[in-house]
């Protein structure tokens, strides 16, 4: 089994920054990529950023040039930078990882940490 503990949301004013992290934990977890998705109530979830370990990251069309995502290999981390925030980016964002934990590849997912942006 895989943990994911997020942090770092909060309420901000537009035009403003915040910094989500997400820490994986388990027990001989290998992590193939680690992502963030969000997801407003009564719509489906949507992809943010994502980040293959050691290969590619892909970004929303809508948060591209300013969200930045990252990742730690040996901590099993991965961060979010959110620069010019937009009342529209409120939303509830969802740490991801796909991982193998006992053998097989699976997604796993965070609680979910509140981001709201005020105009």
């Amino acid at each position: 089994q895989v943990q994911l503990v997020e942090s770092g949301g909060g309420l901000v004013q537009a035009g403003g920054s915040l910094r989500l992290s997400c820490a994986a934990s388990g027990s001989k977890i290998t992590i193939y990529a680690m992502g963030w998705y969000r997801q407003a109530p009564g719509k489906q979830r949507e992809l943010v950023a994502r980040i293959i370990v050691g290969g590619s990251t892909n970004y929303a069309d809508s948060v591209k040039g300013r969200f930045t995502i990252s990742i730690d290999n040996a901590k099993n981390t991965v961060d979010l930078q959110m620069d010019s925030l937009k009342p529209e980016d409120t939303n509830v964002y969802y740490c991801s990882t796909d991982a193998y934990a006992s053998g097989s590849l699976r997604a796993y997912w965070g609680q979910g940490t509140q981001v709201t942006v005020s105009s």
